[in-house]
């Protein structure tokens, strides 16, 4: 009697983050193209979206295609870990750009590496670093902050994290906000500081307008429309001490953004390279002569 060889287990399927044009669509890779064509399983953040590119890429899908999108990301993330688990690859498309980058995907990529499942990526564009190279800022170094607050107060409170922030600095925000929020990052980061509003890159009305965040905030008083990434340098580096009027001054917006006083000396401290008993005195001081 023979004895019955066990069946050979099903090799996983892999996770495959492909990024989408921002806008043409003929800015898409052949290998986004192929992947649209053969893939088992395509996560769309906006499925109409997906079988729009395709056609316009001149491909068929041939795979099962799976709404996936904020509303719905944590609760599909269970169906498509089974999926990769079974051996079907999966591939997650966003409207524009790289999944995860403000986009669904993170939950997935993260539940999947949990797993021990392949993660991979065809590379595609980024608005992030788009906005970047066309920006005109200082690209050695920047850091991105995905979308602000909805709410002044939290918004205000981090921008005042952020006012001592050296690398130049990336958001995303919608065209209904950024009147708002513009007008607060003149208060929070100065209103000379130079930045760039980057709108509907890559696409038909695509435009980047740079100035000063008080500039930006008076041209955004009018209707602005469409994606917006906006690029804003950092705190430009000074070799002199700053006055004691001027670190009293700095705690007192932090202050008056939410943050404790004894926060508010550490962080200006910190950004300004001088002891925290230095800013401390500066604000006695200033509460003595006001």
């Amino acid at each position: 009697m023979t004895a019955r060889q066990p069946a050979e287990r099903q090799p996983a399927g892999r996770l495959v983050l492909a990024g989408a044009p921002l806008g043409r669509a003929t800015d898409a890779s052949a290998g986004l193209a192929r992947a649209l064509a053969t893939a088992p399983v395509i996560a769309a953040e906006d499925t109409r979206r997906l079988h729009r590119l395709a056609s316009d890429l001149g491909v068929s899908v041939s795979g099962r295609v799976l709404s996936f999108f904020e509303g719905n990301e944590q609760a599909r993330v269970p169906q498509l870990i089974s999926a990769l688990q079974d051996g079907q690859d999966v591939l997650v498309v966003t409207d524009a750009g790289m999944p995860s980058v403000s986009d669904p995907g993170y939950r997935l990529v993260a539940a999947a590496i949990e797993a021990g499942l392949v993660v991979t990526a065809l590379p595609g564009p980024s608005a992030v670093t788009t906005a970047i190279a066309v920006s005109g800022l200082p690209v050695d170094r920047f850091c991105f902050e995905g979308f602000l607050p909805r709410k002044s107060g939290s918004r205000r409170r981090l921008l005042a994290e952020l006012a001592g922030e050296r690398r130049t600095m990336v958001f995303f925000e919608s065209p209904h906000r950024i009147a708002e929020s513009l007008a607060d990052l003149a208060g929070a980061l100065g209103p000379g500081r130079p930045a760039a509003l980057c709108r509907e890159l890559t696409k038909t009305y695509e435009q980047v307008v740079r100035g000063t965040l008080a500039e930006l905030a008076d041209w955004a008083a009018g209707d602005v429309r469409g994606e917006i990434t906006l690029v804003v340098a950092g705190e430009p580096a000074s070799s002199a001490q700053p006055e004691a009027a001027e670190l009293a001054e700095l705690v007192s917006v932090r202050e008056q953004a939410g943050q404790s006083r004894k926060e508010a000396i550490a962080e200006v401290a910190a950004t300004a390279g001088v002891a925290k008993r230095l800013v401390f005195d500066a604000v006695v001081s200033a509460k003595r002569g006001s």
